[in-house]
């Protein structure tokens, strides 16, 4: 990992959206079905939002602006790439945070099911 992904992720870190640090409550320390989530993680080219390495999946939390064009074609081809890499990626709304948190986590665990 170079220094400039590194740079980000912790400047990404230090920036959270509202919607980041209230799912990052759920995530973090193991507090879902014991599952080891990492916040703003450096992959390949990319900073995602949270995964868990172990469970090869990647949640990435979208606000309004990921409904233009130019931003669903980006997430599409971003998220081509880190299924390439053998994660599965779901998209998470920030509304659905905010509303429906425990449908939120209820479809993470889904996923992470074998």
């Amino acid at each position: 990992m170079d220094r400039f992904r590194q740079a980000t992720a912790k400047r990404l870190r230090d920036s959270q959206t509202s919607a980041e640090a209230k799912l990052w409550q759920a995530l973090r320390n193991r507090r879902l079905a014991n599952w080891k989530f990492r916040r703003q993680h450096p992959i390949d080219r990319f900073v995602v939002d949270f995964v868990t390495i172990d469970g090869r999946l990647i949640i990435e939390l979208d606000g309004a602006s990921h409904s233009r064009p130019r931003e669903i074609a980006r997430d599409e081809e971003r998220t081509r790439v880190l299924e390439s890499l053998g994660y599965r990626v779901i998209r998470v709304f920030n509304i659905d945070v905010y509303e429906n948190l425990e449908g939120v986590i209820d479809g993470i665990l889904t996923d992470l099911r074998p």
